[in-house]
């Protein structure tokens, strides 16, 4: 299994709704990231805007592709974007996994 970290930032004037939109992610937004691999999947966000995500997968690449040929994933994308600072296009393509330098097993 592979684990995947990754780093985003949220505008900070957007932290409040960003939150409460991730309360209640749609349902088929749910099915799809488990029907396209993603697992232990979560996202901690820390009051100045910065977002880490980690998951686990058995080939990121793979999900992250079966994600992108989802409908509900284009629109969650669309939904989400406005929310974060220096992001070049969607948020699931910002989503560059940090280098691993340690894990306990």
């Amino acid at each position: 299994m592979q684990r995947v970290c990754f780093l985003l930032k949220v505008r900070t004037d957007r932290l409040e709704e960003y939150r409460s939109r991730h309360s209640a992610v749609w349902p088929d937004m749910l099915a799809a990231l488990r029907e396209t691999g993603w697992h232990n999947y979560s996202l901690f966000l820390r009051e100045d805007g910065l977002l880490v995500g980690y998951l686990e997968t058995e080939d990121f690449a793979a999900a992250q592709a079966a994600m992108e040929r989802t409908e509900v994933n284009a629109r969650w994308q669309a939904e989400m974007a406005p929310f974060f600072e220096d992001l070049d296009g969607r948020p699931d393509e910002g989503m560059t996994p940090l280098a691993e330098v340690f894990h306990l097993a």
